[in-house]
This record gives C-alpha cells, sequence and structure tokens, in this order.
C-alpha cells in the first residue's frame, strides 16, 4: 500500500459528491490526475452529463482521453464542485498552488466553485508554510515586482526550465518563486503581493478547501 493507492481511494470517495448536470472543476497535479480518469469511468457507468472545467493542458488532454466533456471557465455561469491537488497546506487550511504553474486558472475556479475540495498527501501538511511562494506575473514587470517581494521580506528567482530558459505560464506570463521563509500570517501576505502592479495571482489561495482529503502511506486516508 503507499500514497498513490490512497489517492485512488480518495478519488473514489470524493466522487461520491458528484451529481448527474455537475460543472466541474478540474485542478492539476497528480492527485487530479487520479481523480479526472476516475470521473471518465463513473460518467460511463452512471451516463452523467457532465461538464469538466480543466485549469491545465495536461489535465485536458487527460480528461479529453477518459470522455469528459470540457469548456472554459467563461463559458459557464458557475461551478458546482472543483477537485484539486496542493503544493503544501497549512493549519490554518491555506493552501499553497502554483508548483506545476497553473495558478491563475486554479485560484479562477475556486472563486467561481460552491465547494473547492482538496486532495493531498500527508508530506504536503505543515504547520506554518515553508516553501517557495509561486507568483505569477507579467513579464515587463519582473524586475519591479523583484524588488517589491524584496520590500516585503522575500527573494524571488525567476522560474527556468532545464535549459535555463524561462517557464511561461499558458497565459503567456512568467513566474518567481519567491521565499519568505516561515510564512505564519499566510492571508496578510497574500494581499500585499496581490496589490503589487504587475503581479497576476499570488500562490497562496485566500478561498480555503471546503474538504481536504489527506493520503497516508498506509493507502488510507483521512479528512479534514
Amino acid at each position: 500500500m503507499s500514497f498513490d493507492n490512497a489517492i485512488v481511494a480518495l478519488s473514489n470517495d470524493a466522487l461520491k459528491s458528484v451529481k448527474d448536470n455537475f460543472v466541474i472543476g478540474l485542478g492539476s497535479g497528480r492527485a487530479a490526475t487520479t481523480l479526472v480518469k476516475s470521473l471518465g469511468k463513473l460518467i460511463k457507468l452512471k451516463n452523467y452529463s457532465i461538464i469538466g472545467i480543466p485549469t491545465s493542458l495536461q489535465i485536458k488532454l487527460i480528461a479529453e482521453k477518459v470522455g469528459i466533456p470540457l469548456a472554459e471557465a467563461d463559458q459557464v455561469n458557475h461551478i458546482d464542485i472543483v477537485f484539486d491537488g496542493a503544493d503544501q497546506i497549512d493549519s490554518q487550511k491555506y493552501v499553497i498552488k502554483g508548483g506545476g504553474g497553473a495558478l491563475l486558472r486554479e485560484n479562477i475556479l475556486f472563486s467561481l466553485a460552491k465547494k473547492v475540495v482538496v486532495m493531498a498527501d500527508k508530506t504536503k501538511f505543515v504547520k506554518n508554510f515553508t516553501r517557495t511562494i509561486p507568483v505569477e506575473i507579467h513579464p515587463l514587470a519582473r524586475n519591479s515586482v523583484v524588488r517589491s517581494i524584496e520590500k516585503l521580506g522575500g527573494k524571488a528567482e525567476l522560474r527556468s526550465l532545464d535549459r535555463g530558459y524561462p517557464f511561461f505560464t499558458e497565459n503567456g506570463n512568467i513566474i518567481l518563486d519567491c521565499d519568505f521563509g516561515t510564512i505564519k500570517n499566510p492571508k496578510v501576505l497574500t494581499q500585499k503581493i496581490k496589490q503589487t502592479t504587475g503581479v497576476l495571482e499570488s500562490g497562496i489561495f485566500l478561498r480555503k478547501p471546503d474538504i481536504i482529503y489527506r493520503a497516508k502511506s498506509d493507502g488510507k486516508f483521512d479528512i479534514i
């Protein structure tokens, strides 16, 4: 048994919330990928009419492969439920996202959703955030945002690909990974980051999940 077994089990449990005619936000990452594959099976089994809203090309391709009809966020007037992963979850139930670079689209879906369900393995749970904060910015604002992050007490580094080229999001923007050390007040920090001209999204989401699944290494899970 492993985290992978737990993620399969919790995905099947999470899908009990899905009903016919739902509009579902499809997050990115390992847990979301597993859930999307299970959702494809559920749709065929129950002949549900479901619309999926993908947050990335990666998850869009997987959803298409398993037969989930898709739309864009601006083509629907609501989202019933979003299923997504997280890079870190603190004791206040705030999440950090953006490790894969889809934080802007993911946060748009969070804001539209009636219910947000986050799934992560137990290694992602911490008392206070300790990892870098992804910040999506317009390329023209790179230097000014770096200086603003430094004034807030952080150190910003441009996300790059293996060969040294800048990482560009699907929206044509770049990402700064910002190290603030241990973060005890994530709400205030993310509000300050988002007030910076040129910043499009911070990886600390203000919308907290309604349900959090925690996968354990023994193949089981619990709900927080």
